[in-house]
């Protein structure tokens, strides 16, 4: 039909033109009529912003992932009004059916890690369908697990150029220094703390940040970057200087957490990059040893309530996550197979731990998560993913080190690096089904492809 109005006359399209302005002005007073002057103007930025949502699909999905993961608009009160992540959903999905149905740019690809992805998506759906309480493992396989699945498939079909990864590496660094310049202002004003020292952001919000070791993990992920930026030869001196300061923030964001599991994953990452400078294994420990009890003293470990210098003995925080994890291998004896399924661990706790206090906890280790809610398949499945990522990011940092890439370099340096800061950290962090182990995946994805391409452009070009 648009051909049909194109192909006529002059004077045929004016009228056409006239007809369409006159339709638009009938809606919009009909609007202003009915709903208000607020509505009426609103209803005419529509089509702008669905032609923006559209040409700006790649940004809106990673602006999506940023808002979902570090919880801006919960960092930031004064954004939750507009609902920012349910609009950028809305955005990046329809951009992403747009250009894969109708314009063809995304073009679908496949890899070894979409189908690792793919088969623990699965084992996560039976997990959901034989889980002991399905309501609440459908609610979070729906409002969850779905979205990192999708998002897995379409980052790693965006990103194809250098510079759109480092747009996710500036959008990862500046959220992450952002919650940490937050949670520093909350520590300094004695804002939501938890035991009387360990801080949170919006805890009065019920917050996924409103947590100490959850909050912990949020910031631990951009260390990563942060580092990687920091230890890269190829950056200028001025980026350099400005991911040190970043850096820094964050990681003393991390420490106002108290988070043991943080101050691993902290030592972990600067461990790698201290290790690949020194080149001497024993050295390295022992500088990393020391990075940890300085780490310990700066956060002030030994005053928090739980896990201080207080306790005799084993401390209460250690015992608790002992019972936490001799709960989690009983309720895999259970349920072997499949566990007690997605997000059941805590209403399962009462029946298989040792020990009853009162309360119910959280398992508090990324490898016991997966175990009781995934049972030892999954498990298998879960390390399985890990070792497909590692894997691949040796062959892309193998790749870099032949084509010289210094854009490659570095990005396979931050995935390493958030890789290493995944495992360690996940001995005492809860991690399984949050976002940065599907970022690193889908990153790790694209990565290989483009590096890949990059290498076969070079050599073409050679025998030539």
């Amino acid at each position: 039909m648009l051909n049909v109005l194109l192909s006529f006359d002059k004077p045929n399209q004016n009228k056409i033109h006239t007809l369409v302005a006159s339709l638009v002005v009938v809606i919009l007073v009909a609007v202003y009529w009915k709903l208000g002057m607020i509505a009426a103007i609103a209803l005419t930025f529509v089509p702008f912003a669905l032609v923006f949502a559209l040409r700006a699909a790649c940004g809106l999905m990673i602006l999506f992932i940023l808002f979902t993961y570090f919880r801006l608009h919960e960092a930031f009160p004064f954004l939750m009004p507009f609902k920012i992540p349910k609009l950028l959903a809305l955005s990046a999905l329809m951009g992403i059916g747009w250009h894969l149905f109708i314009t063809r740019k995304l073009q679908p690809s496949w890899h070894t890690g979409h189908a690792i992805l793919c088969l623990v998506f699965v084992w996560m759906t039976l997990s959901m369908i034989f889980a002991s309480n399905r309501g609440l493992a459908m609610a979070y396989w729906s409002g969850n697990l779905t979205k990192m699945f999708i998002m897995v498939f379409a980052i790693s079909w965006w990103l194809r150029k250098i510079n759109e990864f480092n747009w996710v590496r500036l959008g990862i660094m500046l959220s992450g220094v952002s919650i940490a310049l937050v949670a520093l202002h909350n520590k300094a004003n004695g804002i939501g703390l938890v035991e009387g020292s360990r801080v949170t952001i919006s805890r009065e919000l019920r917050s996924q940040i409103g947590d100490p070791n959850d909050l912990s993990l949020v910031l631990l992920f951009p260390v990563s970057f942060l580092a990687a930026e920091v230890f890269c030869e190829s950056s200028s001196k001025f980026r350099r200087c400005l991911a040190l300061v970043g850096l820094i923030t964050v990681i003393s964001g991390v420490i106002a957490t108290q988070s043991r599991g943080g101050l691993l994953g902290i030592c972990a990452v600067l461990g790698l990059f201290i290790h690949q400078k020194l080149k001497n294994p024993i050295l390295t420990a022992a500088v990393g040893g020391a990075a940890l009890m300085v780490l310990a003293v700066f956060a002030g470990i030994s005053d928090r309530q739980s896990g201080g210098a207080a306790e005799d003995g084993v401390d209460e925080s250690a015992m608790g996550r002992i019972y936490a994890w001799q709960a989690a291998f009983n309720m895999a004896l259970a349920n072997p197979l499949t566990g007690v399924g997605i997000d059941n661990f805590f209403s399962n706790y009462f029946f298989f731990s040792p020990h009853w206090d009162g309360k119910n906890h959280a398992v508090h280790s990324t490898w016991f998560q997966v175990l009781a809610e995934m049972g030892f398949v999954g498990l298998v499945i879960f390390i399985i993913m890990l070792v497909i990522i590692f894997r691949t990011l040796r062959r892309v940092k193998t790749i870099s080190n032949r084509i010289k890439d210094p854009g490659i370099e570095i990005n396979v340096k931050s995935l390493i690096a958030g890789l290493t800061a995944f495992c360690v950290s996940g001995t005492f962090l809860t991690q399984a089904f949050n976002w940065p182990i599907y970022i690193i995946l889908a990153m790790t994805i694209a990565l290989d492809n483009l590096a890949t391409q990059l290498e076969q452009a070079k050599t073409d070009k050679v025998a030539r």
